[in-house]
């Protein structure tokens, strides 16, 4: 079930951002909770104190109290992989929104054709990050990795190096081994010895890779168009 929680000080555009919300969940036959906020500051006490948890959330930016942009910048501790769409009438703060890892932006004075469309490409991107899990089993362990909390995958002599949001795990194959086992076109290689998760890559930029945990893996000039296309190519199929 998707939890979307929708923050504006005014009521009125709450209750239709919330309309266009359910029109969206519906289209996409999905269900989900729909939790609506005035206040930012409880929208923000909800997450960090009571520990809410949303899969998607919709931000005015110009707020009384704590801001779109303050709410997004704290949230993300308690939230990695949350999806957040701003709404604002100051087409400036899409820069910034983009620094913060932000999902979507939406000019205030196109909402009717944008806002449907960036909650509807929200959602197929949460559906696809969920499901799938990577197996490691030995004699003594069985441990299941989401695909969608996996950053990079990288060879450590006869092993291959597991990053993930739990930490990192060794499995006893080679890389070539788990990319064959992954088989999810969201794994790419950057480099003959390491395998990053694209649905984390943030930007590439001066021939790095930087991943949504801070990282900035290099990738190689053999392989550096090539992992371009390959985003491009996958982007452009599921957004």
């Amino acid at each position: 079930m998707l939890r979307i929680a929708i923050c504006d000080d005014e009521n009125s555009a709450v209750m239709a951002h919330k309309q266009i919300a359910e029109e969206c969940l519906m289209g996409t036959g999905s269900i989900g909770q729909i939790a609506v906020y005035t206040a930012s500051d409880h929208l923000l006490y909800d997450i960090t104190e009571d520990t809410f948890f949303f899969d998607l959330i919709l931000l005015d930016i110009e707020m009384p109290g704590s801001t779109g942009m303050e709410i997004a910048a704290k949230v993300k501790p308690f939230l990695p992989n949350v999806k957040i769409i701003f709404i604002t009438s100051h087409i400036e703060y899409a820069i910034d929104a983009f620094e913060l890892s932000v999902f979507r932006y939406v000019p205030k004075n196109d909402i009717e054709k944008r806002l449907p469309a960036a909650i509807q490409d929200a959602i197929r991107l949460i559906q696809l990050e969920d499901g799938k899990t990577y197996t490691i089993q030995t004699n003594s362990r069985l441990e299941k990795i989401p695909y969608k909390e996996i950053y990079h995958i990288e060879r450590d002599g006869k092993n291959a190096s597991i990053t993930a949001a739990g930490g990192v795990s060794k499995v006893r194959k080679s890389l070539q081994q788990v990319f064959a086992e992954l088989d999810a076109e969201e794994f790419i290689y950057i480099d003959r010895g390491c395998i990053v998760n694209l649905i984390h890559i943030m930007q590439v930029k001066d021939g790095f890779a930087v991943l949504k945990n801070g990282e900035s893996l290099p990738i190689s000039r053999a392989h550096l168009q090539e992992v371009k296309a390959q985003m491009n190519r996958y982007w452009g199929a599921h957004i």
